[in-house]
């Protein structure tokens, strides 16, 4: 193999791996082409030569170099086929690509529909990929979100008032738990389980009367709005409630250690496993080994058990 391609989805570690893969790659003399924006750039044929040099000083950064963008014109025929025209125009061999649930779906296309190498490597902070422990960028995710929690904790303990934070997870409420458990929050608020709003607002009536005069709930953004938590908890206690939505903050920042060295052992692992003519496979690491596993199983959706984490959370409050 003398060529390989590499586009990406954004979050905190991308650029790290990225340098891993071009590093790697160029180690064993394979040239490495940058794909830009994703599968639409693959689309419209955004491509470019990435040397050692192109790599130099990203490590740290977070985002990625090669950008990003969703594609509907790659759900289509006709756009899949401009896709891999791009690739044999180009001579690339092997395909690495970044991302989460959306992006390995692609990936798994391109492999199973058109005959195209690919690799997969986990990387998103909802840490969804199922047979994946941890995937690039969840840690630094959660780390971004705590930070901003410690910080309205606060005001919220200093105004005796309760924070409803509204955090990432449209259908994983992976980041939610984290930040709940690690921030010392009395409730959170996730789609994996039911939750009633009557029984919360008994229990911070009952605590305030005692004395508990702050009260901070996280809840993950596709289980419900902060805001309208907010205003029933106002509604039912008759205490002020404020709200504080973190939002696309958690993509960014800079990537964690546990990040960066997850991405670059993952982005050269990956070319390892193109360089030896293995295909439609995603990369991961457990205790401490590597491994491959279909990419037709890591698209299924992950099974995150949640109970133990939850539970613990009720505990501690």
């Amino acid at each position: 193999m003398k060529r390989i391609g590499i586009l990406t989805r954004d979050c905190a570690g991308i650029n790290a791996c990225i340098r891993a893969v071009v590093r790697t790659a160029s180690f064993y003399n394979i040239e490495v082409i940058g794909i830009f924006r994703g599968y639409q750039g693959l689309i419209n044929g955004e491509v470019k030569v990435l040397t050692r040099r192109s790599v130099s000083g990203i490590i740290n950064q977070g985002g990625t170099i090669l950008k990003t963008a969703r594609s509907k014109q790659f759900l289509t025929e006709e756009g899949q086929l401009k896709a891999v025209r791009t690739l044999q125009e180009n001579n690339i061999e092997g395909l690495i690509v970044v991302g989460g649930n959306g992006s390995l779906t692609g990936a798994h296309l391109l492999a199973t529909k058109y005959g195209i190498s690919t690799v997969g490597v986990p990387a998103t902070i909802d840490n969804d990929i199922n047979g994946v422990d941890l995937s690039i960028g969840a840690d630094t995710a959660v780390n971004v979100a705590l930070d901003a929690l410690d910080k309205i904790r606060d005001t919220a303990t200093s105004l005796e008032r309760i924070f409803v934070v509204e955090v990432m997870g449209r259908e994983c409420g992976w980041i939610a738990l984290q930040v709940a458990l690690a921030g010392g929050c009395e409730e959170v608020l996730i789609p994996e389980k039911d939750f009633g709003i009557t029984k919360m607002c008994e229990d911070i009536t009952e605590g305030n009367i005692k004395g508990k005069v702050s009260w901070i709930i996280i809840v993950a953004e596709g289980k419900a709005k902060a805001v309208d938590i907010a205003n029933k908890i106002t509604e039912i206690t008759g205490l002020e409630t404020r709200v504080a939505v973190l939002g696309h903050i958690q993509r960014g920042g800079r990537p964690t250690r546990i990040d960066r060295i997850l991405a670059a052992q993952l982005g050269s692992y990956a070319v390892e496993i193109l360089k030896e003519g293995k295909s439609d496979v995603c990369v991961t690491k457990r205790d401490n080994t590597f491994y491959t596993l279909p990419l037709e199983e890591a698209i299924k959706p992950k099974e995150i058990k949640v109970d133990n984490y939850y539970k613990l959370v009720k505990i501690l409050l």
